[in-house]
């Protein structure tokens, strides 16, 4: 018999002291087996508060109440509950807590002192017990079918886990390859994962109160200090759906083909004050905002230069078609349409602070964005980029991932950035793998590739450890293979592409260990050319009869990504154009000019003049004018001819000059419904 249910029935207070069996009226000579049995009645079971206090036998009272009132130690509770939930397999978390509260509140209760007697604090304890009772049978059909929701719940969260976890690598390689994830586009969550949130933000976190309604975008935040946004004059329309793939073009409307006029004043001007003046009557004005973030990069002013790209691409965003999807990698746009080249532009700049800044994992997001735009076409060639963010993102199996899927259609082998980053994106695979068979695997596979790259493109390795200011041995250097006739006898358009890549990826080969195994590897590919293997001679057959001229993505890639050691191999027909930052390289023969009728008198020859230069840069005399007397006549046949070519040149372009409608009077914004 428990002391507290002894206090309860002398109705003395916890510290009192306990009271001999001899004041109950017990007789201590007799045993347990003479005491009389307790037989409670039905009066006794069912009556509730006084009706208690008239039990003769106090006894009967303690044993029915005992059950009930006696609370149990927090050890014993602790074990119940334990068996509860061993029993219950965690379904019926919301009975368990449920019971625990009640358990706590007793133990509250019980640690407080009774002030006041049996008669008045049981039918009190009753009442409590009884409400409590009835609440849990009442609810009891209900506490079940919530356990039952909670732990199928539980049930299916736990398979999805299992499901990623066990197959996280299919549903990585299901996604399209070009796939691009939005929250990869913000720079500050890359920021954050490498100096965390509170030196990232500080205290430039704006006060929502305080902070104006501003449209959530993806590929940049707005910022208060930008001008309030209006519709500029740019929309995007959908022109065309074929095998599942949607392409889509920006439209200039009237509006916005007169400041269009008026910028290509300002730029004929050489004043980046008109400029600046254009802008402030048109904020949003995305061709002179790339052109003006251009001139205050040459005046080393790079965050007015970022703020100024990123207004340009917050305009272009604010004008997306409601289908246009930047994540799916399934739309696309015409780099040939005049419209669409500013958000390329835009995007690629973009891009080159962001590696700058230090986020390459955004960086490689913003050109797998922009390579999806045009695959095909890649009119600003990110494939001679697209390996390097890799490599310095960390993403090697997306790098391994886009050669094993592209090398059989776009033959990425015979570009020297894939020859040699897809081998050390391996070694670095290689460096990770747990496995001992993976890890032998990647090595295999590294070393077979990167003696392929050296046999096929040897001209890069000695500028690349000069780069990296190691010296080579006395072997290597005096090899003819790897001398300087690799480096001359080479054409100048793998020149331009084997400059580019060592100018932009030496800084990931200065690692001792990379060191150590592109020796090794040197000393193999010496080997096999000693021992005049066959691959070594059609390899240099290649090099001849490929990269004979570069095409014009390349060279617009390489004047973008201003690269000195590229930018100095450019021929001199390139070098000679004037470069403006809002059209680089501009395709001279453009399928589509904004004209409207009314303007068709004035505008075509000033709107043609700026081609005239391109024109002629493509146009190649098929001779050269001799002194001999018998060879001026094929010399002045050969100029007609090439005349001839120019002006039947000129007349396609014309030809595909399109004009577009005035919009009509009852639609003056030109927005029409959607598609």
């Amino acid at each position: 018999m428990s002391r507290r249910a002894l206090r309860r029935l002398r109705g003395e207070q916890r510290g009192q002291e306990q009271p001999g069996l001899g004041e109950l009226g017990l007789d201590l000579q007799s045993g347990p087996e003479e005491l009389p049995a307790p037989t409670p009645t039905p009066a006794a079971r069912g009556q509730r508060g006084p009706g208690r206090a008239r039990v003769s036998n106090r006894f009967e009272l303690i044993l029915t109440e005992e059950p009930e009132d006696e609370p149990l130690s927090r050890a014993e509770r602790g074990d119940n509950r334990t068996r509860e939930r061993d029993t219950s397999g965690g379904n019926n978390e919301g009975a368990v807590t449920e019971e625990t509260e009640g358990d706590r509140q007793r133990e509250d209760e019980e640690e407080e002192p009774d002030h006041t007697p049996v008669s008045s604090n049981k039918p009190r304890k009753k009442k409590k017990k009884k409400k409590t009772k009835k609440s849990s049978a009442g609810e009891t059909l209900e506490d079940q079918d919530l356990a039952d929701i909670d732990s199928l719940l539980e049930r299916i969260e736990d398979t999805n886990g299992l499901s990623q976890r066990s197959q996280g690598g299919i549903i990585a390689d299901s996604r399209p390859l070009l796939y691009v994830e939005h929250r990869n586009l913000n720079p500050e969550n890359e920021l954050k994962r490498y100096f965390g949130a509170r030196a990232v933000l500080g205290d430039q976190r704006p006060r929502q109160r305080q902070r104006p309604y501003i449209r959530s975008t993806w590929l940049t935040a707005p910022k208060n200090t930008w001008p309030r946004y209006s519709k500029t004059g740019i929309a995007m329309q959908l022109v065309d759906t074929r095998r599942g793939v949607q392409h889509f073009t920006f439209e200039h409307h009237r509006e916005y083909q007169q400041v269009q006029f008026k910028f290509l004043d300002a730029v004929e001007s050489m004043d980046p004050n008109n400029l600046v003046l254009l802008l402030q009557m048109n904020p949003y004005h995305v061709d002179s905002l790339l052109q003006l973030s251009d001139v205050c990069r040459m005046q080393e002013d790079q965050e007015m230069a970022r703020d100024l790209v990123e207004r340009a691409l917050y305009s272009l965003e604010c004008s997306f078609h409601p289908v246009f999807s930047l994540t799916s990698g399934t739309c696309r746009l015409d780099y040939r349409r005049p419209e669409n080249r500013a958000f390329f532009l835009a995007l690629f700049k973009h891009l080159m602070f962001l590696e700058k800044r230090g986020c390459p994992r955004t960086a490689l997001e913003f050109c797998k964005l922009i390579l999806s735009l045009d695959p095909e076409n890649d009119p600003l060639c990110m494939l001679l980029l697209i390996d390097f963010l890799s490599l310095r993102a960390r993403e090697y199996s997306f790098l391994t991932r886009i050669f094993q899927e592209w090398e059989s259609h776009r033959n990425l082998s015979q570009l020297p950035n894939f020859a040699f980053s897809v081998p050390l994106a391996y070694f670095f695979q290689s460096q990770q793998e747990e496995a001992e068979t993976e890890l032998s695997q990647a090595r295999e596979r590294a070393a077979q590739l990167i003696q392929l790259a050296l046999i096929m493109f040897p001209s890069v390795l000695m500028p690349l450890l000069d780069h990296c200011s190691v010296q080579p041995d006395a072997r290597v250097s005096s090899h003819p293979f790897f001398g300087l006739n690799a480096q001359i006898s080479q054409s100048p358009a793998l020149n331009q592409l084997t400059s580019l890549y060592v100018g932009r990826t030496h800084s990931l080969w200065k690692d001792p260990a990379v060191m150590a195994w592109l020796e090794t590897n040197v000393h193999e590919v010496l080997r096999i050319v000693d021992a005049r293997d066959p691959l070594v001679e059609e390899a240099e057959h290649k090099r001849k009869m490929r990269y004979q001229s570069a095409p014009r993505n390349i060279y617009r890639h390489i004047i973008l990504s201003e690269m000195k050691e590229a930018t100095a191999a450019l021929p001199l027909e390139v070098t000679s154009q004037p470069m403006m930052g809002f059209d680089p390289l501009p395709l001279w023969t453009p399928l589509f000019l904004h004209q409207t009728r009314k303007d068709t008198a004035t505008i075509p020859m000033k709107a043609l003049i700026p081609l005239l230069p391109l024109a002629v840069a493509n146009f190649n005399l098929q001779g050269d004018i001799r002194h001999d007397g018998d060879e001026e006549a094929g010399a002045g046949q050969d100029l007609n001819q090439g005349v001839n070519r120019l002006m039947a040149a000129m007349r396609d372009m014309l030809a595909n000059i399109q004009f577009q409608e005035p919009p009509r009077d009852d639609n003056p914004d030109g927005d029409g419904d959607w598609d």
